[in-house]
């Protein structure tokens, strides 16, 4: 016999959404009448269900990301759209969208539901996973606060009783818009947890930045590492930009990364078929618009190592580094960061530079000491909902669950990454 689906807005939500039954988990009378009102206007219309993805008009997103009011370009329409179409565990994203009319997006958060991000069946959206460790929602730079506003309605309407944004920026424009917003209606968003992880001040002077956080004795080993490096061929820097130089740039990228430890662990992009085509459709559809590169360290025509850099108005981003380890005691990774530092601080588009690495990286934390606070922060939709409650107590649960192992695995990889 078929199981009776729940009344209210929880019955009319797809199971496959990932909001569940919360009736069986939470069934209490208030829970029910925070409920009513957004059961009926989910049933009024199609007004109430989530948009897929694809279903958002790629120029309208690509307008908005024009005016965010702050930058992520994990979030760029050529970036997450290659990774909800074949990224491993990231295809088949939704999206809350907020509209100022029908031709006018003005703002965009790719969304999963709590069960597929953490197999807790609670009514809960949680921000898609770009790939990066940035899911800081685009708002428009001049109607933020309106944006934010359908955001919520929207998540309403789709039966969520809270929001997660998982590795946002906790001192941007568009958390202090979304607190903006919660403080009228009687609501404050919680900071789940919180890091601060490093960053690049790309308007001083690279040699003063490099001289400061390295000192002198540092920067004279580092200069002795990269001679002998040149013992096997002359050491350069190559930057590919345009499509065509990214075809080969990124075949050599996903070649150093496979080749380390990231490889050995079974994690390295081109060992999953999505995701190497993600990264390879990404990297040439941003180099089109001006937003992405490939830097390359060679020595001769050996590449040594190479990283992704994303751009987003006047931020760039760090994404992922491959080194080829047979050179390891040459610092390739760091000989890398610091041509990196010198070509970023000389562009006079670029501010700021997001390492979007974790949290005491080994590598670049000595490198770049600027900082960013990030943290996950979960965003109540109805004022006193007890459904709230019991979304915060389950993933405090879980963290308590999962800590001792994430440590034990942040130590391993931190040690594997120190190359």
């Amino acid at each position: 016999m078929a199981r009776q689906r729940p009344q209210g807005v929880v019955g009319h939500i797809n199971r496959e959404r990932g909001f569940g039954e919360v009736a069986d988990i939470a069934d209490t009378s208030t829970a029910r009448r925070a409920s009513s009102k957004d059961a009926n206007a989910h049933a009024a219309g199609s007004g109430g269900a989530l948009t897929p993805l694809v279903g958002v008009s790629a120029n309208q997103w690509r307008a908005l990301s024009m005016r965010a009011a702050e930058p992520n370009g994990y979030y760029l329409p050529e970036w997450e759209l290659a990774v909800n179409a074949s990224a491993q565990g990231r295809v088949d994203t939704d999206a809350l969208g907020a509209w100022h009319d029908a031709s006018s997006l003005i703002g965009l958060m790719p969304v999963i539901s709590m069960w597929r991000a953490y197999r807790i069946p609670l009514p809960a959206l949680v921000s898609a996973d770009p790939y990066g460790t940035l899911c800081t929602p685009l708002l428009d730079c001049d109607m933020a606060e309106e944006a934010v506003t359908g955001l919520l309605q929207q998540a309403r309407r789709a039966g969520a009783h809270a929001l997660i944004f998982r590795a946002t920026s906790l001192d941007g424009a568009a958390m202090k818009a979304f607190t903006e917003v919660l403080h009228r209606g009687g609501m404050q968003p919680v900071v789940l947890q919180s890091h601060v992880r490093a960053c690049l001040d790309a308007t001083g002077d690279a040699d003063e930045v490099l001289r400061e956080a390295l000192g002198a004795k540092k920067l004279k080993d580092l200069r002795r590492q990269r001679n002998r490096l040149a013992e096997h061929g002359a050491v350069h820097f190559d930057v590919a930009r345009t499509p065509a130089e990214m075809t080969t740039a990124v075949e050599a990228f996903l070649m150093l990364e496979a080749s380390g430890w990231k490889g050995q662990r079974g994690t390295a992009l081109s060992q999953d078929d999505g995701d190497a085509a993600f990264v390879r459709r990404a990297t040439s559809a941003l180099a089109a618009t001006g937003q992405c590169e490939i830097v390359t360290l060679r020595a001769g025509e050996t590449p040594v190592a190479a990283a992704i850099v994303l751009r987003h108005q006047d931020r760039a981003f760090y994404f992922k580094l491959g080194v080829d380890e047979r050179f390891a005691k040459f610092s390739p990774g760091v000989q890398l960061t610091l041509e990196l530092t010198r070509y970023l601080c000389a562009d006079p588009a670029i501010r700021l530079v997001d390492s979007t690495a974790a949290a005491d990286h080994p590598m670049i934390n000595p490198i770049w000491r600027g900082r960013l606070a990030i943290g996950d922060v979960l965003i109540p939709l109805r004022r006193g909902d007890p459904v709230v409650s019991l979304i915060r107590a389950a993933l405090r649960l879980r963290g308590v669950i999962r800590e001792p192992v994430r440590r034990i695995v942040h130590f391993v990889r931190a040690r594997q990454e120190k190359s």
